[in-house]
């Protein structure tokens, strides 16, 4: 089955553009048990995670459209991921409300690149996820440039984690998960040497806020997606540059189900923000990036 799109545009309120398929239609889960119960205590998320259609039945309940993914991390974990073809196919089950992102493990070479062209061609991805820290890779090394050259042929945007992430947190060692591989500075190369890639730094990428600032500020390929956060925790330069020169870069972004579509907007209305901001925010900045206009 090929994802192809049945979004009404027109009538969306909102586009999540991140949004994580935990757990599959099998009760797999994408994480190890341990990094779940990680996650789930530095969320303060409790109750089992939802699976694809019950998630488009909760967007579409709330007139809102999602971006939605899985994390191939199977060398770096020893654990297997959820199905990125399932994850299409239910997309397309779903395709008034849900957008489909592929997930390759980068580190495993040809058979990334081998995958990402099915993934697109195949199956109808409309983008792919990476989680530097959590596929333990270095997206800045030349290693990696046939994948990140074979994405931007195919038109789609990639989405990198930044930051600090839950994912490990409070675990001895972290569960060997290494935060210094999502530092932003290390995807300006990348979208320095691919200026037709259209790349998104997921999150507020503390504790390097100010360098995620100076990449989209710079690089006319970058975006920033919001989640991960509460609004009412965004840093203040953060708020400052959405409400101004990156006003036409920064996306609204839940990390549902770590948090909630409804939650994010809460404390979102309760931001500072002009209002010619705001709708471009929460929809019209993505449906330009995603290429969603008629």
């Amino acid at each position: 089955m090929v994802y192809t799109l049945g979004l009404d545009v027109a009538a969306l309120d909102a586009i999540d553009t991140h949004v994580h398929i935990e757990v599959d239609d099998h009760g797999h889960n994408a994480l190890p048990q341990p990094l779940v119960d990680a996650a789930s205590k530095h969320f303060k998320t409790d109750g089992p995670r939802p699976g694809l259609d019950e998630i488009a039945a909760h967007y579409r309940e709330r007139k809102t459209a999602a971006v939605v993914f899985t994390v191939d991390a199977s060398k770096a974990l020893g654990h297997p991921p959820n199905s990125s073809e399932d994850i299409a196919e239910g997309a397309a089950r779903n395709n008034d409300v849900l957008i489909p992102f592929g997930s390759v493990d980068p580190t495993s070479g040809a058979d990334a690149l081998a995958r990402a062209k099915v993934l697109a061609g195949d199956y109808g991805a409309r983008g792919f996820k990476f989680h530097p820290t959590v596929q333990n890779f270095d997206p800045s090394d030349r290693t990696f440039y046939p994948l990140w050259s074979l994405i931007q042929d195919l038109g789609v945007p990639a989405l990198f984690h930044t930051g600090q992430t839950g994912i490990g947190s409070g675990l001895p060692g972290g569960f060997g998960l290494k935060l210094g591989l999502s530092n932003p500075m290390l995807l300006d190369a990348v979208a320095a040497d691919f200026p037709d890639l259209q790349i998104i730094m997921a999150h507020p990428s503390v504790p390097w806020q100010d360098e995620a600032i100076a990449v989209a500020t710079h690089k006319a390929n970058v975006w920033i997606d919001l989640s991960g956060w509460s609004p009412k925790y965004f840093p203040a330069n953060l708020v400052r540059h959405a409400n101004s020169l990156l006003q036409d870069k920064v996306l609204f972004g839940s990390d549902y189900p770590l948090i909630t579509p409804d939650r994010w907007r809460r404390d979102f209305d309760a931001l500072e923000m002009k209002d010619e901001v705001r709708p471009k925010i929460l929809k019209e900045n993505a449906v330009r990036l995603l290429g969603l206009g008629s």
